[in-house]
């Protein structure tokens, strides 16, 4: 993205954002999740990072939150109040303390206690103002400089208290303290209250946070006192002394304030990494919500000497959990044609981490869904994996189309044979039934052990990808190894089976030009004949060579192979005449399958000139490796009996193969003969 497309991304997304962000602090009118605005605001974000010329004083960076309430009276905070900028992997992480410790222009002092970690409870930040040690004000952060007296209803929140002594006579309670905290309500009390709501056929609320946020702004106190609202209180204005910031915490103890128990201290980015998963991973045993952990340099004088960028404070940061929505934009829309058939449309994405894993694809499910949505090819979009189920497509910020978006229609023919589309209900299928099956067996033929030999990547795995539109033909199986975490947002599936799925894959990307002819399934062409073939291209590194060599050979040479007849030539030659199938092989060298040259010649010559059918199974050794065997003295394997076969190995239950060689009079040997001639 050039720096005028960034500049007509960021416009639109700052249009966005404070219509989201207008409708939620001013009007309690939740539009979008936390987490899809969250979203927008960290691209916003990077793309200001990345082209810091285009901030400017308006953005939704560069503020707090939406304009106070005027049905409250206003309220001029002593010291404004911060919010955090977001972190959602490692290396944002990284990245925020390189750019503090470039801004400080020194390294931080590693110690025990470099960094403190909170937990980011979803709920409403509040300030609170004690003088002589009685509450006298309770106040919304509003846009940071201006919030909303809520004193009254702060005074109905019992974990608030009204008075404060301190039970260390080391720390004496000042004259005036301002302390600042959070108000929230506990997953009980959000379930009671949407339970009353529903008896009284009243709309549910989203989320906890709506609630402690539409509670506080209550004009009657009353109603605020019947939500049961909780608080923690985690930060001291007031200059006490203190030298570091979980002293403002044991500070807030000694005075009485209820303060949150899970705090720690945190030497280095290691361990912030480790406290953040554990809490990702226990987050559902806590009372109430979070949304991720606040991490601040401990050190107060590093705290103030990081200042304010905007704002936020350079030396804290909200190191939040893999988000269960996000957005991005639909690049494409691609036809799957599932095992049965049926036609899904598949989004492709602008690669986003949502639940933790990074996806590319969404199922559109079907024509009518796409219709439903109004999504476009360009559009931004919000996706969904609520509950860890199969991400989705959940809805279109149309606000931020540019006119460049494309509608998506149908195909009237199959993209995998071109047989007529036809209309079965809501879903659109392949005319011709065989379609979706063979498609199957093609794939199947590729990872078996003959192939490809891609292990785990069995019938109903290869079914699922099918249907969820992760592959459409064998080629796309190579594509997996950039979408790892498109396997893993796949019900039942999870990070481990995805990266031993792909793991298997990876290892498979080399493999021999015999392996290779014979996996692209062509018909009539078996195990030996594509070994023969192989002899006959020679020496190649990449698929698409294929193509280039068999443009040039006529059918009449094809024919002229030794156990290539007219009918198997003809089917060769149609195969590599197919322009589909030239784009086929591309798709190969585009992901990185390598050719790897076998010699015809092992390590003898003595059957040289001899060519050998096997039929029957051999009790000494597979029929594999009988082949190979012959193939290190010299000699050819085929799949099929003629006159010019040299020698009929039989092992036992022969098939039609050893009727044939009686029939035409070739040499047979049994087991023990075929033995004492490899010796």
């Amino acid at each position: 993205m050039n720096k005028e497309q960034a500049k007509k991304r960021i416009e639109q997304l700052k249009k966005t954002i404070e219509r989201y962000r207008y409708a939620y602090h001013v009007l309690d009118k939740s539009l979008i999740s936390d987490e899809a605005l969250d979203s927008l605001k960290k691209e916003l974000f990077d793309l200001e990072q990345q082209y810091p010329v285009l901030i400017t004083s308006d953005s939704p960076t560069q503020r707090v939150g939406g304009e106070p309430l005027k049905e409250f009276q206003k309220v001029r905070h002593e010291k404004r109040m911060l919010s955090f900028n977001d972190a959602f992997s490692r290396e944002d992480m990284e990245d925020w303390l390189e750019r503090l410790e470039n801004y400080l222009d020194r390294k931080i002092k590693y110690t025990d206690k470099t960094f403190y970690c909170e937990l980011k409870i979803d709920g409403l930040a509040i300030e609170l103002i004690y003088e002589n040690g009685i509450f006298v004000q309770g106040a919304t952060r509003g846009d940071g400089t201006i919030g909303e007296d809520i004193t009254q209803n702060l005074k109905t929140v019992e974990a608030i208290p009204l008075r404060i002594e301190s039970s260390n006579p080391k720390i004496p309670v000042p004259k005036k303290l301002i302390v600042r905290g959070e108000v929230f309500i506990t997953k009980k009390e959000f379930e009671r209250i949407n339970r009353e709501q529903k008896k009284k056929g009243e709309k549910v609320y989203a989320n906890p946070r709506n609630i402690a946020a539409g509670s506080i702004r209550q004009l009657d106190p009353k109603v605020t006192a019947g939500r049961k609202l909780d608080s923690f209180q985690y930060s001291v204005v007031t200059d006490l002394g203190q030298k570091y910031h979980e002293d403002e915490h044991n500070i807030l103890k000694a005075f009485g304030f209820k303060v949150n128990p899970d705090t720690k201290r945190a030497k280095n980015l290691k361990e912030v990494f480790e406290i953040r998963d554990y809490w990702e991973k226990h987050r559902d045993k806590l009372p109430y919500e979070i949304d991720g952990i606040v991490v601040i340099t401990n050190d107060e004088k590093d705290f103030a000497a990081g200042d304010v960028i905007g704002k936020t404070p350079r030396a804290a940061i909200a190191y939040k959990f893999a988000p269960r929505e996000a957005t991005t934009v639909v690049e494409d829309i691609k036809i799957q044609v599932g095992r049965t058939g049926a036609l899904t449309p598949v989004a492709v994405m602008r690669p986003v981490s949502v639940g933790g894993t990074t996806i590319t694809h969404a199922t559109l499910h079907n024509y009518d869904e796409i219709q439903r949505l109004g999504v476009k090819i360009g559009d931004t979009v919000i996706v969904n994996r609520a509950g860890d189920v199969i991400p989705h497509v959940d809805k279109v910020l149309k606000e931020m189309r540019t006119g460049k978006e494309k509608e998506f229609k149908m195909p009237h023919v199959c993209p995998v044979d071109g047989s007529k589309v036809i209309k079965d209900g809501v879903a659109y299928r392949c005319s011709n039934k065989n379609c979706g099956a063979r498609q199957r067996e093609g794939l199947d033929h590729f990872v078996s052990k003959k192939a490809f030999n891609i292990e785990g990547l069995g019938p109903k795995i290869i079914d699922r990808f099918l249907d969820e539109g992760l592959i459409n033909d064998a080629a796309d199986i190579f594509d997996l190894l950039k979408n790892q975490g498109d396997i893993a947002a796949l019900e039942r599936f999870g990070e481990k089976s995805a990266e031993n799925i792909v793991s298997e894959i990876e290892i498979r990307k080399k493999i021999a030009l015999p392996r290779f002819i014979y996996s692209l399934g062509i018909l009539h062409i078996g195990e030996e004949t594509a070994r023969l073939l192989a002899y006959e291209v020679g020496n190649i590194s990449k698929p698409s060579d294929l193509w280039n060599y068999f443009q040039k050979v006529s059918l009449e040479k094809l024919q002229n192979i030794s156990d290539v007849g007219p009918k198997v030539a003809q089917s060769i030659y149609d195969w590599f005449h197919d322009k589909k199938h030239h784009e086929y092989l591309k798709k190969f060298d585009k992901a990185g399958v390598k050719i790897i040259i076998e010699k015809k010649q092992g390590v003898g010559n003595k059957f040289k000139g001899l060519t050998f059918v096997l039929t029957g199974s051999l009790e000494s050794m597979s029929r594999e490796e009988g082949k190979e065997k012959i193939r290190a003295l010299g000699g050819d394997v085929n799949e099929s009996v003629s006159k010019n076969t040299s020698y009929v190995v039989v092992g036992g239950d022969p098939g039609s193969k050893y009727d044939k060689a009686v029939k035409l009079g070739v040499k047979i040997l049994d087991e023990k003969e075929f033995i004492k001639m490899l010796s």
